[in-house]
């Protein structure tokens, strides 16, 4: 666990210091919040497969698990990625949002994740953070689009089921990454957006007070995207909508049309050529071009 600086060799890249976790704690943990514990780790392979097993073993909800680097970070359809170490911010989340929002509604979790990092990030950094839909961060690097950032949930069964079912979340963003270090040409970073800040623990401060007060706003709704305001907010900012689209389906179909909204359960909306409209749930979607 990573408590403050001052240990050997974590000064080695001074444009990128270490986090300060008691600093976080005092910032972020206090009585009545969601937070409920905050731990950094020099480096795992993955901080959700880490908190999972702790909210498997019954972790109380709002523990959070911070990085300084990810050696095998999970994003969807099982995609690997790894990034230099203390050069994002790369953090879990635990969730129960038990009998207050029904199991259907669960899938707003992570479309809620983005709009509180993009939040936090506009906050912070000074950068427009748009949403990909389902889990992409994008921000513009030279004027074109480039992801800096995705999101992972996974549900987790407590011991017997029912009420104690937890969310993990897990949120990855590029902060000072050089050209030089994208695992893609395609991938961006904050610094490379120009960000105003790469201050870390500014940056998680920022996320995670967004990501608690949006949590707070959707759970007192009973999970309601539409009485909580998220879809409407989630909709103004992502730059999926209104967008030529491919989703790529399980069992290896396609569907092409435009992104036209996103439902009251989190699903993609694409209107095909026929004037079909079909709601995509899973799957990967790619920006064909504008409309």
């Amino acid at each position: 666990m990573t408590d403050a600086p001052g240990a050997s060799g974590r000064w080695s890249d001074l444009e990128r210091p270490p986090l300060d976790a008691r600093a976080l704690r005092r910032a972020l943990i206090r009585p009545g919040g969601l937070w409920s514990s905050l731990d950094v780790v020099e480096a795992t392979g993955s901080t959700n497969t880490d908190l999972a097993a702790r909210a498997a073993a019954g972790a109380a909800e709002g523990a959070v698990l911070i990085a300084e680097e990810q050696t095998a970070g999970r994003g969807r359809l099982d995609r690997r990625w790894s990034a230099p170490a203390r050069s994002g911010i790369f953090f879990s989340a635990l969730f129960r949002p038990g009998r207050e929002v029904p199991a259907e509604r669960l899938g707003w979790l992570p479309l809620l994740t983005g709009v509180a990092v993009a939040t936090g990030l506009a906050r912070a950094a000074g950068v427009d953070t748009a949403l990909k839909w389902p889990n992409d961060l994008l921000v513009t690097v030279d004027g074109a689009e480039r992801k800096a950032g995705g999101i992972l949930a996974e549900r987790v069964a407590a011991s017997g089921g029912g009420a104690g079912d937890a969310v993990v979340v897990g949120v990855g963003v590029n902060v000072s990454l050089r050209a030089d270090e994208l695992p893609v040409p395609t991938a961006g970073s904050l610094a490379l957006a120009n960000a105003v800040s790469l201050d870390r623990d500014t940056l998680l401060r920022a996320v995670l007070r967004a990501l608690e007060q949006w949590y707070g706003t959707w759970t007192a709704s009973g999970g309601d995207p539409a009485a909580s305001g998220l879809q409407e907010t989630y909709a103004a900012g992502c730059a999926t909508l209104g967008r030529r689209v491919r989703a790529e389906l399980p069992g290896g179909r396609e569907l092409l049309g435009e992104a036209v909204a996103v439902d009251g359960d989190g699903r993609l909306v694409v209107a095909t050529d026929d004037g079909e409209r079909h709601p995509v749930g899973a799957g990967d979607v790619v920006h064909v071009r504008g409309v």
